[in-house]
């Protein structure tokens, strides 16, 4: 062969390699991951996802394609990234906040939409049931509402005499508005009085607290992306002003909180990788009922309560799970 013909011949299969590389790729099956903060927060909850997903045979870059996006911590962008993925033609959609699981349903009846984790998909909209959850949607509830009494009363043990409790909570997040509904709710049950804290955006935070150091006695956080982008600020500005708080997930405790009751966020994502498992592999969404975590964490920052200078009972103590110290 002439030295002319096989250069010709070498270039005309460089440039069909990445051709039939990029048409083995587009052959995988797809998920398309709906973050709504960063990759450095959503990091520990995607990791044991993805680990998962690998347990199960399905392997980043050889078995399956992940389409990664994140909002940031910005709510407007869920329905921007919902319609992406969905332009993208993913086989099946992973999100874990309200917000963004309403986006998605807006976006789409056709592609499957996994809840890695959903506060209330009942009262919001996105299934009918959890038995049977009907459309394109399945998933995990965390009964995030339902916790509200439980949390309230771990604060009452830890302040004697506790009477005003202030509830933190992003306005703009459907999820959020009903937790903190249900802590109202709960609050009048066991007598407490309760003093609203309504965000919008980050440039609310701070002018709030202003007004709480000399009315509560305590801070009801209720999370959301928002809240969760937020959290190192909220909980400095919460020890500044001398206010224990109670969060929904342990997350926040690492970032300064004081204490958190709820389900564990790592373990109810490796559950998300089952679910997409089993749509990979035939099952309708429809077919799979929206579960529940049987296991809730209660986890302790024992540097920030000595900070507020608070003492925690034994009985609390043990009955934590987790202690920070």
């Amino acid at each position: 062969m002439k030295r002319r013909e096989f250069i010709k011949l070498l270039g005309g299969a460089a440039a069909a390699w990445p051709l039939a590389a990029r048409a083995q790729q587009a052959a995988l099956p797809t998920i398309g991951l709906m973050g709504a903060n960063n990759p450095s927060v959503e990091s520990r909850w995607v990791s044991p996802f993805v680990g998962r997903l690998r347990e199960l045979g399905w392997i980043e870059g050889r078995t399956v394609a992940i389409e990664r996006r994140w909002a940031e911590g910005r709510a407007e962008r869920a329905a921007e990234i919902a319609a992406e993925l969905v332009r993208l033609k993913v086989d099946v959609i992973v999100t874990y906040t309200t917000t963004s699981a309403l986006a998605a349903k807006q976006a789409t009846s056709v592609i499957p939409i996994v809840l890695a984790t959903s506060g209330d998909p009942i009262g919001t909209g996105l299934v009918a049931s959890l038995v049977r959850p009907g459309g394109n949607i399945t998933g995990s509830s965390i009964e995030q509402t339902d916790l509200a009494g439980k949390r309230l009363e771990l604060l009452r043990e830890l302040i004697p005499g506790l009477r005003r409790v202030a509830i933190l909570a992003n306005v703009g997040s459907p999820n959020a508005v009903l937790d903190m509904r249900e802590v109202q709710t709960a609050a009048s049950r066991l007598g407490l009085e309760v003093i609203p804290f309504e965000i919008r955006g980050p440039e609310d935070i701070a002018p709030n607290f202003d007004t709480l150091k000399s009315n509560a006695q305590a801070l009801y956080v209720c999370s959301d992306a928002l809240v969760l982008a937020n959290r190192v600020r909220i909980n400095t500005l919460a020890l500044a002003a001398r206010l224990p708080t109670m969060h929904n997930f342990r997350e926040y405790i690492e970032a300064g909180g004081l204490m958190s009751y709820g389900a564990s966020f790592p373990a109810l994502w490796r559950r998300a990788a089952d679910l997409v498992d089993k749509i990979l592999r035939g099952t309708k969404p429809s077919d799979i009922p929206v579960e529940q975590p049987t296991k809730f964490d209660l986890v302790i920052n024992l540097t920030t309560a000595k900070a507020l200078g608070l003492d925690i009972p034994a009985t609390v103590l043990a009955r934590a799970d987790e202690v920070i110290e």
